[in-house]
């Protein structure tokens, strides 16, 4: 079984929710960039602190910051992880790969979760949050797909990237996560 997976998925596509999922009844861990974070703050780590600081201005935390969050991580575990909701850009995928390497625990299997925008509209609409609207949305998919575009590219050239169809039951997409990993 492939033990060190990356999850790719435009908003709505359900990563964090099959992440969740696989990583629970595989036994890998799974790194939520954003859980990530909050741990770290919550556990006022030096990186926590860091992180804490610039959010607490409004920022967005820096790639190299999340990078040495994830390095902080991967350091102390031995097994299996699951990798969702970084990288998000090439720059990012890039400086993953150099520390991957450097940590000798490079990527195995690259997910990219498919469904179709009006199913995904559907899909975040029905989430309720104050910001999410058709035009939102629509921008939010826009960006994501001109940041991953050339993200899906690398990973397609280096022979990891599988793609998954993201309709149906959480159970019937576990399923299809499930027969690509064994």
């Amino acid at each position: 079984m492939k033990q060190r997976l990356l999850f790719l998925g435009p908003p709505g596509a359900g990563k964090g929710t099959q992440a969740q999922l696989l990583a629970s009844s595989k036994g890998l861990l799974h790194l939520s960039t954003g859980d990530l974070l909050r741990a770290e703050v919550k556990a006022a780590t030096p990186l926590g602190q860091e992180a804490e600081a610039v959010m607490a201005r409004g920022e967005l935390v820096s790639d190299a910051l999340v990078l040495a969050i994830v390095r902080h991580r991967l350091e102390r575990h031995n097994g299996g992880w699951l990798l969702d909701g970084f990288p998000r850009n090439l720059p990012q995928a890039m400086a993953l790969d150099g520390l991957l390497a450097e940590l000798g625990q490079a990527i195995e299997l690259v997910v990219l979760m498919e469904l179709e925008d009006p199913v995904l509209l559907q899909r975040l609409l029905a989430r309720g949050r104050a910001d999410d609207n058709a035009e939102v949305i629509r921008h939010r998919l826009e960006v994501y797909r001109e940041q991953t575009a050339p993200l899906i590219a690398h990973y397609q050239g280096l022979g990891l990237l599988q793609p998954v169809e993201a309709n149906g039951t959480v159970e019937e997409i576990s399923a299809r996560l499930r027969a690509l990993l064994d």
